[in-house]
């Protein structure tokens, strides 16, 4: 069985995104596993163990609580929109073959019929299309009509959805400044120590301004998947509408060509009839 070039890059984009899962779950490991970067001497004191990122996360407080918010919010949105965008909820196989065998056979109320029990995406679209099919213009069959319906259909059904994607990128920008934000205060505390002590220990400087930069490195974790999941999603959004968009016009494509076929075959001249 040959793929469709549709298929064949929904697949190759279903791998990408596995494969960047899986270097971003190992990478996210690595980073709060990882030994403390910061210390300058090696510590001789077996008695005292060496943090990792995830104990500095714990020891930053407040100002991780928004970036741990944001986590969350981010995994929920990938799963929802992954979970929405999926070929069963657009444009089922089962359903463009009965469309198509019926528009093919220029039954265009049965084909309303069975897209109106459909809660699919290509369901809805046909059943909001077809009905300006006008069977009384044998030249286009009201395909402007149709084409008209088509595009408002699109611009209210995809707005659902690219709200939802849209919150990932405004993840993607809030959490850098979030992190941001805690740096700042971060570092305002160290100076504060600094001027209220005068020559402070230069270890308990380097604690506080290590437990400040944690708050960017988390900001920096987060946005960056968001981001990617945004114009991933986007994109197989794009993917999913066109192809409902190409099975309906293939759909008016076969009732135009049922209606004209004796008109079509009225202009091959003779000698080349089949």
């Amino acid at each position: 069985m040959i793929k469709s070039p549709l298929n064949h890059k929904q697949s190759l984009q279903g791998r990408q995104f596995y494969i960047f899962a899986a270097f971003l779950a190992v990478l996210t490991f690595l980073f709060y596993s990882a030994p403390e970067l910061l210390a300058q001497e090696p510590d001789t004191d077996d008695t005292v163990a060496k943090k990792t990122m995830l104990d500095n996360v714990t020891d930053a407080g407040i100002w991780m609580l928004p970036l741990l918010l944001a986590s969350v919010a981010m995994v929920a949105l990938i799963v929802y929109n992954f979970m929405q965008l999926t070929e069963s909820k657009f444009n089922p196989p089962d359903l463009k073959t009965s469309l198509h065998d019926h528009m093919a056979n220029c039954r265009v109320r049965s084909a309303i019929e069975v897209a109106s029990t459909s809660p699919t995406y290509l369901g809805m679209m046909v059943a909001a299309a077809l009905p300006n099919v006008d069977a009384t213009d044998a030249d286009s069959l009201g395909r402007e009509d149709v084409e008209d319906a088509i595009a408002e259909f699109t611009v209210k059904q995809n707005r659902g959805h690219l709200t939802w994607i849209g919150y990932l990128g405004i993840i993607g920008q809030i959490a850098p400044m979030l992190g941001l934000l805690g740096t700042v205060v971060g570092m305002m505390g160290a100076f504060n120590t600094l001027a209220s002590q005068g020559q402070a220990d230069p270890s308990v400087l380097a604690g506080d301004i290590g437990l400040a930069m944690v708050t960017t490195a988390s900001g920096l974790i987060i946005a960056i998947p968001s981001i990617f999941f945004f114009f991933f999603l986007r994109n197989k959004l794009n993917g999913l509408v066109a192809s409902c968009h190409n099975d309906l016009s293939e759909m008016l494509d076969a009732s135009y060509q049922a209606v004209n076929a004796d008109q079509a075959m009225a202009k091959v001249p003779e000698g080349f009839q089949a």
